[in-house]
């Protein structure tokens, strides 16, 4: 897809969507991000916009990206509204063609998935490299199909956290793994029905 053609897509599933209210953090964000101090954070498909909210709300400057305008302008809103839009940038961007340049003490990237094609390990290096040093990149990857997912496909293949390490190829000297595994949990969908899902969840320290 061209860039208008993929924003079209997302806005359309954003907007076909009630606008969230309250939208809540990622459980692999709060879990692996609670402990950590604050600082300058970007968030990779900010979608909802409950994880930039959670990590802005601890303190941190977030810049939260989407290929959406229906999902960063509702995001823009929502900070506004809470007084957090001093703290949160919600820009729509194609990460396909390029990353904010700042340096930062945390990416995330949750269920970064899309049917549009992306070269999404490129884009995950490239977001590496943009940390300081301490700084760490979260990737939580779908691991199973929700009922409630775009991609209904019974043969999709879900690589696994050490399958997306290695493909992303970064040097040991320079980052190190910090926890590549599989986790259940309950979900809940868009429309409030909930299912056991799997996550792939990789965390990615950089050392030097």
């Amino acid at each position: 897809m061209e860039h208008s053609e993929a924003a079209r897509y997302w806005d359309q599933v954003y907007a076909e969507r009630p606008a969230p209210t309250d939208p809540r953090p990622n459980d692999r964000l709060v879990e692996t991000v609670g402990a950590l101090p604050p600082g300058d954070a970007l968030d990779l498909g900010c979608g909802g916009g409950g994880d930039a909210l959670w990590l802005a709300g601890r303190g941190w400057r977030v810049t939260a990206l989407d290929i959406s305008a229906v999902a960063t302008t509702r995001l823009a809103g929502l900070a506004r509204a809470r007084g957090l839009d001093d703290l949160i940038t919600a820009e729509q961007h194609d990460m396909r063609a390029s990353l904010p340049a700042a340096p930062r003490d945390l990416v995330t990237a949750h269920y970064f998935h899309t049917p549009y094609a992306q070269d999404r390990t490129a884009i995950l290096r490239s977001a590496a490299e943009l940390l300081r040093p301490d700084g760490r990149l979260l990737v939580v990857d779908h691991g199973s199909t929700a009922p409630w997912s775009w991609n209904q496909d019974p043969e999709a293949r879900y690589p696994s956290p050490h399958e997306v390490a290695a493909l992303m190829d970064l040097s040991p000297a320079r980052w190190t793994v910090e926890r590549a595994d599989a986790a259940r949990r309950i979900a809940a969908g868009p429309d409030g029905s909930t299912a056991e899902v799997v996550d792939h969840i990789l965390l990615i320290r950089r050392t030097g």
